[in-house]
């Protein structure tokens, strides 16, 4: 359920900004994405897993307002970060 520590480090050097840029929004929203992404897949099989659907319904809130930040704080990164993970918006 949870992201690797191999794949972790994988998505923050993909995204990081910097070298040593480990918690830039861009960070947060992709490793946000990939937890997201596996709890969806988890909720296929174990339909009434109630206690893990509030943590996601929690995580998308978190990224939803990651994202606000980034669309109002510089928009060029912003639509940059949403054409790389493929979301929606």
């Amino acid at each position: 359920m949870s992201i690797t520590p191999d794949r972790k480090a994988e998505l923050i050097k993909t995204h990081a900004r910097s070298e040593n840029d480990t918690g830039s929004a861009e960070v947060q929203v992709a490793i946000l994405s990939e937890r997201i992404a596996n709890l969806t897949e988890h909720f296929k099989t174990h339909k009434k897993d109630n206690h893990s659907r509030r943590g996601l319904r929690l995580m998308v809130s978190q990224r939803r307002s990651l994202l606000d930040h980034l669309k109002k704080v510089e928009r060029p990164r912003y639509q940059a970060l949403i054409e790389t993970l493929g979301l929606r918006r």
